[in-house]
């Protein structure tokens, strides 16, 4: 695993993607000659196409 990359135990699935972070979009309901669709690339723009989070901080409970 490269250094750069943060330790897994810190990172989770993204929850506004569910880990699937770039989608093709359709962009028309023609189709090109050879039959293909115009297609866009969309990103999630929580994580920004890495499919994952930052961990959550652990809860503190405090005692009174």
């Amino acid at each position: 695993m490269p250094a750069n990359n943060p330790p897994a135990h810190t990172m989770r699935l993204c929850p506004t993607c569910d880990g699937f972070p770039v989608v093709a979009v359709t962009t028309s309901t023609r189709r090109r000659p050879d039959g293909t669709l115009p297609t866009l690339a969309a990103t999630c723009p929580d994580c920004r196409g890495t499919g994952h989070a930052p961990a959550r901080p652990a809860r503190v409970l405090v005692a009174r």
